[in-house]
Parts: C-alpha cells; structure tokens; sequence
C-alpha cells in the first residue's frame, strides 16, 4: 500500500486509540501510571517511525510488516529501560503484541470496508481520522498533565548528621543537599520513592527497600552497614552511581536483591562496590547488571543465583577471593563485555569451586558468555555441577 504521510499518521493514531484506552483505563485500576507511560512510548515510536519511513518508502508491501514491528518493539523496549518505566517485560510484550495485531486487522480490513477510499486516499480517513488525532492527542495530554500533578512531592534533606533509621513510608523524592548524612541507614517501604545525593554511615543494612515498587537510589554512598549495604527483598529498584565500601561485619554484602522474579526487573548501573563478603547478588530475581566496578570481596565478586534470571555487562571486576562472576542455581544469566582481572584461588577454604574462577556456572545454571576480558584468574572459566556454558561466538 502506498501511504501518504497523513495517511500514515491517521492510521497510526486510530488504530492506537482502542489501546491508548485500554492502558488508561489499567493505569486507573492500578492506581500506576507504567500503562500510560508504554503506550505513549508506542505511539511516540511508532509516529517517529512513520515519519522515517514516508521519507523513504514510496510503497510499503505487507511482508514488511514483521520486520517493523520488531524494530519498534526493540526501540520500544530501550525506551522503556532507558527511562526505567517499571511495566513487567511479559505484559510489555503481550500489550505490544496485542496493539499490533490490532493495527493490523484495523489497517487491512476493518478501514478499507469502512472507508471505500481507504487505499486509493493513501491511509487517510478524512474527517473522522482529524477527530481520531485529536481525541488521542488530548487523551494524552490529559492523562500527562494528571500524572504530573500526581507525582511524589521532593523532599530536602538538609546538609549536616541526621539520625536514623529513616523511614520513608510513601511516594516521594528525598534529595540531600551537599553534606546530607544519613547515620543509622534508610528505610524504605512505599511505591515511588526516590532516594539520591544522600550518604548513608552504619545501620545494619544501609538502604533497605522492602515490597516496594519503582523505588529509584542513584548517587547514594553508603559505608559502616553490618549486613547489607543496599538490601532489597520483593521489590524492584534501579540503583545507579553508587558508592558502598568499608563494611562492618563479616557477612555484610554491597548490593543484595532477593525474591522479585515476578516483579519488574531490577538494575543495578555505574556503582562502585569495595569490599565486603559478596559485591553485588540477585536470588530469585530478574536484574540487569551494568557497567559497575566491583573489588576486594573475600567470596564472590559477582553473584547471580537461586533461579535468577540476569544480564551482566560492561562491568570491571578485581581482586576477589575465590570466584569473579557466580552463575548457580538454575540461573540463567547472559555475561558479556565484562573485565575479570586478579581472582585469587582460596586455598583455606579447601572448596574446589573456589579457585580462582573468573566466571563459574554452578549446579544446574546457564550462563552465556560474550567477549569478557580475563586475566590474572588461574581458574578461568567453568562450569561445575550439570551447568552449562555456551559462547555466543
């Protein structure tokens, strides 16, 4: 079919009315604003996509449908990561799926017998397709201007020593001023909470994110915690441009996620962990793990296990004890364009799965490897215990 560019756009816009509603009316029901937030990411690709493609495309033939439909569902889905919109990948994709049947059933049936003229006006659907692109327009602007006016009130916390545990126990941001220190640690137990600029000293977990949601920690620094320094449990957060070091117990942990497979997947970028038993571990959970440096753990550098499912990327991982990046328990975890260097074999322990392996898959796991850079690691790479290791060269 040959479209014109309003074509294109009317037809866009009609056929993403029925779930531009339907998101609204999920996103009311939730009394969450991700439903919103996907289909207008949808509709803003898939406009940006119409806009290329008429420059481009004097005929669009039906065959190309698939391969556009997964081109934006790709932009789509980094969009969503991008801005850590917190929908679950399985409804993200069903949502997806179902709005482009719909399009096209709309597209190639139910307008061309609605509108005789359909094919030969190039898509558009005259009056009718003007009052579509301005009832999706307003809808959006409407649901946009409520969901700002409904956003979590920022809240200062003052330069100086505050005592803890701090609990923040509904929707807000907490932004430190310079100096701002939290002594005693940071709990949070609500949906949409925002935590950054905050140093967090001592406490028996630093930040503790408990059955929360969309729960944001970026620029924290955390030191002094006893067991964790950032401990997560059936929640889903995005931890970024962290700094946790000089832990004070001997089991205490930098980063620990656990128990949120369902849940929206966690991640956990640009941080910087020193020390401690473990740096960074998922159990029972979905987390991307990127571009973080991790060093002086006495057990694990790296931990992903109890049937996570985990992306670890472009991280730097260095002088640990005993093992670099962990893959156990019927995990799955895809491990690219990392650097392993220094892994040291723990010979007091007497544990043959501790000697100096860069990357381990353990009992039952898979693990994927890329182009990961190892050295100064005389374990080098394994897999131990009926789990398996593939290359994706």
């Amino acid at each position: 079919m040959s479209f014109t560019l309003r074509g294109r756009i009317e037809s866009r816009l009609a056929a993403a009315l029925g779930p531009l509603l339907a998101a609204c009316g999920l996103a009311a029901a939730l009394t969450e604003w991700w439903p919103l937030a996907l289909a207008a990411t949808m509709i803003g690709v898939g406009l940006a996509f119409d806009l290329l493609l008429d420059r481009r495309l004097d005929y669009q033939p039906g065959w190309l449908a698939l391969p556009l439909a997964a081109a934006e569902l790709g932009a789509v889905m980094g969009i969503v990561y991008a801005l850590g919109i917190s929908a679950p990948l399985p409804v993200a994709l069903t949502f997806f799926a179902g709005s482009w049947l719909l399009a096209q059933l709309l597209t190639h049936a139910v307008f061309p017998y609605l509108r005789l003229s359909y094919g030969e006006d190039g898509g558009e659907l005259g009056r009718v397709g003007i009052a579509v692109v301005i009832l999706v327009l307003t809808t959006l602007a409407l649901f946009a201007g409520v969901a700002l006016a409904m956003q979590p009130p920022t809240v200062r916390l003052s330069s100086g020593v505050h005592d803890g545990p701090l609990v923040l126990d509904s929707a807000q941001n907490l932004v430190g001023d310079p100096g701002a220190v939290v002594r005693g640690g940071i709990v949070v137990s609500a949906d949409n909470v925002t935590v950054r600029n905050v140093t967090v000293v001592g406490g028996e977990n630093g930040i503790e994110v408990d059955d929360a949601h969309n729960v944001t920690l970026d620029q924290v620094r955390i030191s002094g915690a006893k067991l964790d320094g950032i401990h997560v449990r059936r929640s889903s957060v995005s931890i970024r441009n962290c700094l946790i070091h000089s832990p004070a117990g001997e089991y205490a942990q930098g980063i620990d996620i656990s128990f949120g497979f369902d849940l929206a997947p966690s991640v956990v970028e640009d941080c910087t962990v020193i020390g401690g038993r473990e740096g960074i571990v998922t159990h029972f959970a979905m987390a991307r793990v990127s571009d973080n440096l991790v060093s002086g753990t006495s057990l694990r550098a790296l931990t992903l296990t109890e049937m996570s499912m985990a992306v670890v990327d472009g991280n730097e991982v260095r002088d640990s004890l005993g093992v670099g990046i962990f893959c156990g328990d019927y995990s799955e975890c895809e491990i690219d364009d990392n650097s392993i260097d220094g892994i040291r074999v723990d010979d007091a322990s007497g544990d043959k799965t501790r000697m100096g392996f860069a990357i381990l898959a353990h009992y039952g796991a898979k693990a994927e490897l890329g182009d990961n850079q190892v050295s100064n690691s005389p374990g080098g790479t394994d897999a131990l215990l009926g789990a398996e290791i593939s290359n994706e060269n």
